[in-house]
């Protein structure tokens, strides 16, 4: 029994590695130096970038391990963020938002995700869709909707992708029939974040011919008969938050669930896109952010060859480059961020930009910071290795990486 004490032991403590990673969240992230995510910003955006990283490391970080290996989706959590005015941070005022910039969006988000990349990213999701609703909704679906999405009450999610149809939007098939005041919808979307524990669904669908200008957006309601979900996949990461197909077979919904003119959906998800794609690459910065601060300290704690890692040239080397690409990331993110709010003519692409730039450097960081803890890292006791797997699929979601490329190069070429 003895023998067993000292590895059992051993677990215990890494057990610990998550709370051990809050602390060190909570206590290092205001520190004067290279890497302080709040250089430049306002008094205002310092201060709400502050109340987000503390919920970050007290209602977040302890838990995310847990939240991964249950695959718990932390509801309660997230309405405690609803209450800091997270739930609709860009949606207006008058129908319950923050009412808030891009910027200071990106602010939030990327200060949060250092406490849990995976429940982050569903709440950057659920914004998006809460604030198609305010842009595009008219005054009764904005009223009808957005207080009990802003306050989540009720949780929203986003149905674009289907299973013949990804990079590929405007090819998708769901078809919604015009029928008097209803349409009789048709049709799957697949990998839906939320999907089937959410209420409320942002659906693009077919209304017209072929192509983009036939694409119209609908909100359903959890209950509408002919609403089905399909069995909840298992993910590499993201387990914090379920992910469906969701299905509609005969579906009916009202005329008046119609977001804006019929043909207009394609332009709607397009632009919910511009800002979702700001909201996942700032998710990475606060992925990555964690993952430096956590490398910085492992380096110094731990020894080999009888001193500590930190004293290795080519480590503090790599460090470094962890540092500038993470800084040179978060400043390209919030330049998007600033183009989009202000109704930039270059806002697209250069939040395409942003995003291939973000979330391909923040996941090379997460991974080099895994590196740096040698076999540790790999343990999922350590914190690091969730960071890792959270923000893999930051490259695929929000227009993959390739077709951010492709954004970027058309814009370029173009004329």
């Amino acid at each position: 029994a003895e023998s067993g004490a000292a590895p059992a032991a051993m677990a215990m403590a890494w057990r610990a590695a998550p709370r051990a990673a809050a602390r060190l969240l909570l206590g290092r992230r205001g520190i004067a130096s290279c890497l302080d995510p709040s250089t430049g910003l306002t008094e205002d955006q310092k201060e709400f970038q502050k109340v987000a990283f503390d919920f970050a490391a007290k209602e977040m970080a302890p838990y995310m391990a847990e939240w991964d290996e249950k695959e718990i989706f932390p509801v309660e959590t997230m309405r405690k963020a609803a209450q800091l005015g997270f739930g609709g941070i860009y949606v207006k005022p008058d129908v319950g938002g923050s009412g808030l910039s891009r910027l200071d969006t990106s602010i939030i988000f990327e200060a949060l995700s250092t406490g849990c990349a995976s429940t982050t990213a569903y709440m950057s999701i659920h914004n998006m869709c809460v604030w198609m609703i305010d842009t595009f909704g008219n005054e009764e679906q904005r009223r009808r909707f957005c207080p009990s999405l802003c306050s989540m009450e009720k949780f929203a999610s986003y149905c674009l992708t289907e299973p013949g149809s990804g990079s590929d939007a405007a090819s998708l098939l769901t078809s919604a029939q015009r029928k008097g005041d209803t349409y009789v919808l048709n049709g799957s979307k697949a990998f839906i974040s939320g999907g089937g524990d959410t209420d409320v669904y942002v659906v693009m669908c077919r209304t017209g011919g072929p192509g983009p200008k036939g694409i119209s957006c609908l909100v359903l309601e959890k209950g509408m008969p002919g609403l089905s979900f399909g069995k909840k996949e298992k993910k590499v990461g993201w387990n914090s938050q379920p992910t469906r197909a969701v299905i509609f077979e005969d579906c009916i919904v009202p005329v008046g669930n119609r977001l804006g003119a019929e043909g207009q959906g394609f332009s709607i998800a397009m632009q919910g896109l511009n800002g979702g794609r700001i909201n996942i690459a700032s998710c990475s910065l606060g992925a990555a952010h964690a993952s430096v601060l956590l490398a910085q300290e492992h380096l110094t704690v731990r020894k080999q060859f009888g001193e500590p890692l930190a004293n290795n040239q080519y480590l503090q080397f790599r460090l470094a480059e962890m540092a500038t690409r993470l800084v040179a990331a978060r400043l390209m993110v919030r330049n998007a961020a600033r183009a989009l709010q202000d109704g930039r003519e270059d806002a697209a692409v250069l939040c395409s930009m942003a995003k291939l730039f973000a979330t391909d450097e923040c996941f090379g960081i997460c991974n080099q910071a895994l590196q740096m803890h040698g076999g540790y890292g790999y343990l999922k006791d350590y914190a690091v290795q969730q960071f890792v797997r959270d923000i893999r699929v930051h490259q695929i979601l929000e227009g993959t990486n390739e077709v951010m490329r492709m954004i970027v190069a058309r814009n370029l070429l173009q004329g």
